[in-house]
């Protein structure tokens, strides 16, 4: 993983004097060359100790491993300005597509980074062979929570998606050792779903959390977790791309269960079917 998406990723896992360390060098990656440990260390009024751990905290050997790994990326990806659009793109709209666009990029790759191909592996292999699938979002993300358990249902699989996780314990005592149980919580600190978890686990079941790249309670609880990365200072933009990243990263596991041809086949039964209904 390049270091400026360790850092992206890890942000929001960082104390006050870290993430005053990580803004610093994902603004001026380009000029982190010209500083040293304590250079950096005096431009933000904290100790050089301070930095070192930063560096080791994040897996390098010190700062001038991390500095040179920068260098490095900065080298091989440019100096991280942003082009200068051209024509019809320099209208304010045009500008504001293309950043959109890139932010959802980097939370799109951040989010790839954090989960190895392994676990996705592990996560489709767990719905593919589940007699049931409970579903089950808060909030916002009881939208993507739906979304998903219907594109499950689609390709054949026993799906259950839920509204209201106070009323899924009912259900859940119906649940057998083969079943799964999708959780998803953007902040993964609802005690709601963690005493969820508990209950489904305790039957044999085998639980799946979403969150963000953050250490929460929902996460202890899961059998394996998927993870979203996605930052932006306007918290009118973050919902966004955390939104983005995640059906990016649905998305794949999707079509890994896709992989069976007789699903693939029902699948497509069922979009000629909707079209044959829409042109009648």
């Amino acid at each position: 993983m390049q270091p400026l998406l360790i850092i992206r990723s890890e942000r929001g896992q960082m104390s006050a004097i870290e993430r005053r360390i990580a803004d610093f060098i994902l603004e001026n990656a380009h000029l982190l060359r010209d500083y040293s440990s304590q250079q950096l260390a005096n431009a933000l009024g904290i100790s050089q100790s301070s930095v070192v751990k930063f560096s080791q905290k994040l897996g390098f050997k010190g700062y001038p491993d991390l500095k040179y790994s920068i260098g490095e990326a900065v080298a091989r990806n440019g100096d991280g300005a942003e082009p200068v659009a051209s024509g019809t793109d320099d209208h304010s709209q045009g500008v504001l597509a293309r950043e959109l666009w890139q932010a959802k990029s980097r939370a799109e790759e951040e989010t790839r980074l954090l989960n190895p191909p392994d676990r996705i592996d592990a996560v489709a292999g767990m719905v593919r062979d589940a007699g049931k699938v409970f579903v089950v979002g808060t909030g916002e993300d009881s939208v993507m929570a739906r979304a998903f358990a219907i594109r499950l249902s689609l390709l054949g699989f026993l799906a259950i998606h839920h509204f209201d996780p106070v009323l899924v314990p009912a259900e859940v005592s119906t649940s057998r050792p083969d079943d799964v149980l999708l959780l998803f919580s953007e902040r993964g600190q609802a005690a709601t779903l963690c005493q969820l978890a508990r209950l489904f686990r305790s039957r044999g079941g085998r639980v799946v959390s979403v969150t963000r790249h953050t250490a929460n309670p929902l996460r202890a609880h899961a059998d394996l977790s998927l993870l979203v990365s996605a930052h932006d200072e306007a918290a009118h933009v973050e919902p966004l791309l955390y939104q983005a990243a995640l059906q990016q990263l649905l998305d794949v596991v999707f079509l890994l269960l896709c992989g069976d041809e007789s699903r693939r086949r029902q699948l497509a039964d069922y979009h000629e079917h909707v079209r044959s209904l829409l042109d009648s």
